[in-house]
């Protein structure tokens, strides 16, 4: 019976492996309880690494060329195995190989927000996604760590653990960078350095190189947006007051417009002239702005909008609190809001 054990075993005396695009990350040559031929060969493809592993011992890994399986080329094998130097008999061993080129186009993305801590805001919930690339870098941690004995791993089988490392450091790249956040959210490219950087030590414990990261887009809460958007309308107008106040006045029209053809009165278009920090008295402002143009003294603008005649004390305070409101968004200096908050008190009725 022996006998015929040994004349159906087949000797193998080559070994390659062909990667079929399928997503395939370490894949274990068949063995089948056969041996393979001492002075076979081993071919290793350019995006590919070979391992040889010994009852569940690593021993010899071979990079990218045309192996001629000895003693010489297996020395890690060979003690292992106690061969002496003139050992040329079939032998045993698990032969894993190992794709080292690129995994590019790989998704992540928030399914919840997330939350991260902001030096200007406190605590900001965001979302964002994108995308990124990664390689195998050192076959033998991957294989001990991550892929180990079995016959086929793949990309599919380690997204979920790359995903997870991704958006666990999405709040470490933001602290790392000391950018503030909003200017951060608009800058896309430097989210993904930050990104990158803080995430890639994590890779390297699992033996990948994290290759490339891109944050294609990034999602706010809608206050901070609307931050964020009127810090872009700043941008355009410069440190001008006159001329923020024609931006404000401006965006208050098509508001005004809705109220009054919705016949909602007066009360719907003071509060929103108020909430854009253009004052009570709505048709004030505009009728003063567009008559002062680019020129318009900035002080003197914000004054008017700020402090019509003949506010009565629920109104003087409510302006006060969206003047504190626009200090502590960096729109109005403490000097302009100091002098704006006396003028109101002293129209007190």
């Amino acid at each position: 019976m022996a006998l015929m054990d040994f004349i159906k075993k087949q000797f193998i005396d080559i070994l390659e492996w062909t990667e079929s695009g399928d997503g395939t990350l370490a894949w274990r040559f068949p063995m089948a309880g056969n041996e393979i031929q001492y002075g076979g060969s081993l071919t290793v493809r350019e995006s590919q690494v070979a391992v040889f592993v010994n009852e569940g011992q690593v021993a010899d890994v071979f990079g990218p060329g045309m192996h001629k399986l000895t003693t010489q080329t297996l020395p890690v094998l060979t003690y292992l195995k106690n061969w002496d130097k003139l050992f040329q008999s079939p032998f045993k061993s698990d032969v894993y190989f190992f794709s080292t080129r690129q995994q590019i186009d790989r998704r992540w993305g928030t399914s919840q927000p997330v939350t991260i801590r902001d030096k200007d805001f406190g605590a900001v919930r965001l979302r964002a996604f994108g995308n990124y690339a990664y390689r195998i870098s050192d076959a033998k941690l991957f294989h001990t760590s991550i892929s180990g004995t079995r016959d086929r791993y793949t990309v599919e089988d380690l997204d979920g653990q790359l995903r997870g490392l991704m958006l666990q450091h999405i709040s470490d790249a933001v602290a790392q960078s000391g950018v503030p956040f909003l200017d951060l959210a608009a800058n896309q490219i430097e989210f993904a350095v930050q990104l990158k950087e803080a995430t890639a030590p994590e890779f390297a414990k699992l033996g990948l190189t994290l290759e490339s990261v891109t944050v294609q887009n990034v999602s706010l809460p809608e206050e901070l947006q609307k931050i964020l958007d009127q810090k872009i309308g700043m941008g355009m107008v410069g440190n001008d007051m006159g001329k923020f106040m024609q931006y404000q006045t401006a965006q208050a029209i098509p508001k005004f417009a809705e109220g009054a053809a919705g016949g909602g009165g007066g009360s719907g278009v003071v509060g929103d002239a108020m909430g854009l920090g253009a004052g009570v008295a709505l048709g004030q402002v505009m009728a003063q702005q567009l008559s002062q143009g680019l020129q318009g003294n900035a002080v003197a603008a914000t004054a008017a909008a700020a402090a019509p005649v003949g506010l009565k004390p629920d109104e003087v305070m409510a302006t006060i609190e969206k003047l504190a409101d626009l200090k502590a968004k960096g729109i109005l200096t403490d000097d302009e809001f100091t002098s704006k908050k006396a003028e109101l008190l002293k129209k007190l009725v």
